[in-house]
């Protein structure tokens, strides 16, 4: 078996404050005088059950960690160590998801908070020799026009490459709101070219999705895993080329699966669907990218297949085709090397 930490690999499901590091998360509470929740600092990975009263645990803290991040410095740091852990385990670009909302009011609003972060992916970027990128989330939990009023910002620095906005997306919990309502916000980000990638289908199952699917017209689902449910549903993603980015160790931490055995990558990867593995918030489930590949690995798959999840991350990412092109060589490179 190779080294998983050299394997060439794109990361596209990661958010801003959950990509934190514990002892990040220590420090910046002790700087503001924050007393943290005990299951954020006990080493304890976060673990709740289905329904509504479980992503209510998760939603109360990941909202005690995002509170301690209330100035550009430490946007800033959160936005630079995401790199430096994503160059450890081998990852050539990043695409990390925030919402600038919940940080405008420490440095003057959507627009600084936006900036800060593009021009920190940029330095990072350079640092590291990871692209990072930016995508930018809205939520379920606030008003459609909010949304609106993102996109059009998230247009004003779209592009594809290290320090840019790449992407339009939609988080939280799925089971709020009506997902048609965020079709305008969509479409002016797409008219602005960029990525749509929405949440859809872990939470919740097929239906959901294809509410995802017709309204918000995907480019990537964020998780995607439950298409699994339903054969006909899984054929039509894959054949509309829609990648799906899974997220293993949170749909165990969650409660959509009991173990992760259950995750069902061979039938997602067995129907053609294109997966790209990730680590969705490592700061609550104490997972990164590469658990993610060691969980394919534990269920049978090959260094050859989780060489075509990589491809798969790889190609299903927003950065140029010279990028990408470099990157799959060096996958092609790593799975020549001896075991």
């Amino acid at each position: 078996m190779r080294n998983l930490k050299t394997l060439p690999k794109a990361h596209l499901h990661l958010h801003f404050t959950g990509s934190m590091r514990v002892s990040t998360l220590a420090d910046l509470a002790q700087e503001q005088g924050i007393r943290l929740p005990a299951n954020l600092t006990d080493a304890t990975a976060l673990q709740v059950p289905a329904g509504e009263r479980g992503w209510f645990r998760f939603q109360r803290a990941y909202d005690s960690a995002r509170k301690v991040v209330r100035s550009e410095a430490a946007m800033r740091r959160v936005v630079r160590e995401a790199a430096i852990d994503d160059a450890a385990e081998g990852s050539r670009r990043l695409e990390l998801q925030i919402d600038p909302t919940s940080y405008a009011p420490f440095v003057g609003g959507i627009t600084p908070a936006l900036e800060i972060v593009l021009d920190e992916a940029a330095l990072a970027s350079t640092a590291t020799g990871v692209e990072v990128a930016i995508i930018v989330a809205a939520s379920r939990i606030r008003h459609p026009l909010d949304a609106r009023t993102l996109a059009r910002l998230s247009a004003k620095h779209a592009g594809n490459g290290p320090g840019q906005v790449i992407g339009f997306g939609l988080s939280n919990d799925e089971r709020r709101g009506v997902t048609s309502k965020w079709s305008a916000a969509f479409n002016i980000a797409r008219r602005a070219g960029l990525a749509s990638v929405p949440h859809a289908g872990e939470l919740l199952g097929p239906e959901h999705i294809r509410e995802v699917v017709t309204h918000l017209r995907p480019t990537r689902l964020g998780h995607g895993v439950r298409a699994a449910e339903d054969s006909d549903l899984l054929a039509r993603i894959v054949g509309a080329g829609i990648a799906l980015e899974v997220c293993p160790t949170s749909n165990v931490q969650l409660g959509v699966y009991s173990s992760p055995d259950e995750v069902p990558l061979r039938r997602l990867s067995d129907a053609g669907a294109q997966i790209a593995l990730s680590a969705d918030d490592p700061l609550l489930f104490l997972a990164r990218l590469n658990d993610q590949y060691q969980i394919a690995r534990d269920q049978g798959f090959s260094d050859a297949e989780l060489a075509d999840f990589a491809r798969d991350s790889i190609t299903a990412s927003m950065a140029t085709l010279e990028s990408k092109q470099k990157w799959l060589a060096e996958v092609d490179q790593w799975l020549a090397s001896p075991a």
